[in-house]
């Protein structure tokens, strides 16, 4: 059964009866009748088409939104579209409109999209490294073709990224370029990436690799070109960022290029430059690995473990001041000033206090190390090898390995463009070399890691050596990457899992580690009870392969059931992460920002 009815004077009227707080949105916070007789708004016509339901109610709303949006005088609305299952209704939202919404390409057609900020207010600016001087002259014929954009276009100096230019260029933020293809050999294509929407609109590292998961049917274009930019990134920047913007030069993310590039080759082997693009991303990961990860002062040399260690100075320009306020609230006691007057005073250099150097030191690492914040990381996480980390690097050296002997006959020579610094060109890699280094770092993360009496992996305090005693969703990464024994195995699910685990699924952290909340301890976003889909989809992963699949079924079912809830019940509301303890409101987060998803007015359109 299907209806025509008058776009505006429907939703209108919709909005007047049941969007009672006058939010925008229809919820189960709205105190309407929860029926509506849409069949009034049908051409003049009086025809019986009631909508009923919180659920129906906003649907109707997206859609008449939607058509409104498009121009649309009137619009035809099904039944069955206000019917829909809400888990069908979320998966073809996400397939076939919030991936577009969310993809971006830097390039003249895409450019004025891909550039603002919505955290730093500035013009639009782009910075090009000094290896691809064909970009600089692209964006630079943008620039004059259109003064009205008031781009500007800037080199990175040669010699490499210091703490100091960093911080030099922090009141000029920009975009980093990233990897081109050429449509024709005069016309230069930004290669398609994925932003995670709201605040963040540029390339992240891990957010990106677990969106490509969800993209692999529909959006293969898209996951190739997150390869490729990955790649040019570590060719260029030394690393994967943590995103491509210029106060992010200093600091990588959890690393899994090999991860990504060896899914997408599965998906992809059919087509002719699938091998070529797994062979420049193996090599890439191995350069990254190499330089970044396994050097100092990441690499702790008394352990053998690797840290978060970023480069940088002073406070993170893209944080919101009122994030770090309970930071500098006893400096600026100190010196009379106001918050913010201290701060800026702090990163100017008008003040030096050798205590908040080493704080952001840490901080640094904690955004590095991706969850941040988190108190299991606040002041510590430069010092922490932590179990993530390390079980990434396990990952990296065992997917080398395996790619080498699977997919390069047993051995990968290494070309100029991505030797390590200092190493020769047409280095010829064996598989061997990598078990080798797999094998060191499985025995490593038990000696440090592992907490027999707990049950679980703890992070290991390079500083203090010794173990910590903070509970968190990543002591579930060794079973993700393979290197628990099936006794560890055992003890994780009845140890470390049971403590974490809540109605909503997995919480980052337990709420005794955690500890009690106050204003000069104030909840952090990676710190129970907050959940996110990271941490949800590893446990899923090394739940089955040590064969714990009702485990799994069960954490998988309380997470996939409080987001469709939490979709069905809020209006089509998807959001960056999920109080798990809380199944009414499930998107309600009172931690630093907030939460993400939720700017929108009608329908979502990323998600």
């Amino acid at each position: 059964m299907s209806i025509c009815v008058n776009t505006d004077e429907a939703m209108r009227h919709l909005l007047q009866c049941e969007d009672t707080d006058n939010d925008g949105l229809i919820t189960i916070d709205d105190q309407g009748p929860k029926n509506f007789p849409l069949g009034k708004y049908s051409n003049g016509k009086d025809t019986e088409f009631s909508v009923q339901g919180v659920y129906q109610l906003s649907c109707l709303l997206q859609e008449l939104f939607l058509a409104q949006k498009c121009g649309h005088a009137t619009v035809d609305i099904r039944r069955a579209q206000l019917e829909e299952d809400p888990v069908h209704r979320l998966a073809r939202l996400i397939k076939t409109s919030w991936w577009d919404h969310l993809t971006r390409r830097i390039d003249k057609d895409g450019i004025e999209r891909a550039a603002p900020d919505p955290k730093m207010k500035s013009s639009p600016r782009i910075y090009i490294p000094p290896g691809v001087p064909e970009q600089h002259a692209y964006y630079m014929a943008i620039a004059k073709e259109r003064p009205d954009m008031q781009l500007d276009v800037q080199w990175l100096p040669r010699g490499g990224i210091t703490a100091e230019y960093i911080k030099s260029i922090n009141n000029q933020p920009g975009l980093l370029a990233l990897e081109m293809e050429r449509e024709n050999p005069d016309q230069l294509k930004g290669c398609p990436f994925i932003v995670p929407g709201g605040h963040f609109n540029e390339l992240y590292n891990w957010d990106s690799c677990f969106c490509a998961l969800g993209m692999f049917d529909t959006h293969m274009h898209v996951v190739k070109g997150i390869v490729r930019n990955f790649i040019f990134e570590v060719k260029h920047y030394g690393k994967i960022l943590n995103a491509n913007r210029s106060y992010y030069l200093g600091r990588a993310q959890p690393p899994l290029l090999t991860w990504l590039a060896l899914k997408t080759y599965d998906e992809t082997k059919h087509e002719p430059d699938a091998l070529d693009l797994l062979r420049s991303a193996i090599l890439a990961a191995r350069k990254e690995y190499l330089e970044w990860w396994t050097s100092v002062p990441r690499l702790d040399e008394v352990s053998g473990l690797s840290r978060y260690r970023p480069i940088g100075m002073g406070s993170p320009p893209e944080s919101l001041l009122q994030c770090l306020a309970y930071v500098f609230v006893p400096y600026a006691e100190k010196y009379g000033m106001s918050v913010e007057q201290v701060s800026a005073a702090y990163n100017n250099g008008s003040i030096t206090e050798p205590d908040l150097d080493v704080f952001f030191d840490h901080d640094r690492a904690v955004r590095e190390n991706g969850h941040d914040t988190s108190n299991r990381l606040e002041g510590l996480c430069a010092d922490l090898a932590t179990v993530d980390l390390n079980c990434l690097l396990y990952k990296i050296e065992e997917d080398i390995a395996a790619a080498t002997q699977e997919h390069f006959g047993g051995s990968l020579t290494v070309p100029a463009d991505f030797c390590a610094l200092g190493e020769k060109s047409n280095t010829v890699e064996s598989p061997e070399v990598w078990r080798k280094r797999a094998e060191r770092r499985k025995c490593l993360i038990d000696k440090y890691c592992w907490n027999e009496q707990e049950g679980t992996y703890f992070d290991y305090n390079t500083a203090t050596r010794r173990q910590t005693t903070f509970d968190s969703a990543t002591c579930l990464w060794p079973l993700w990457c393979g290197i628990a024994s099936t006794h560890q195995a055992a003890r994780l699910v009845k140890g470390g899992m049971s403590r974490l685990e809540c109605e909503g699924g997995l919480a980052s952290t337990s709420e005794q580690t955690r500890g009690t909340v106050t204003a000069t301890n104030p909840q952090k976003q990676w710190d129970y009870p907050q959940g996110w889909a990271p941490h949800q989809i590893l446990a899923w992963d090394g739940l089955r392969r040590y064969n714990y699949h009702d485990e799994c079924s069960r954490l998988c079912y309380r997470w996939l059931h409080m987001m469709t809830e939490c979709f069905r019940n809020w209006n089509g509301t998807v959001c960056e992460k999920y109080n798990v303890t809380n199944p009414e409101r499930p998107h309600v987060v009172d931690a630093e920002y907030g939460n993400q998803g939720l700017d929108f007015k009608y329908a979502p359109q990323e998600g």
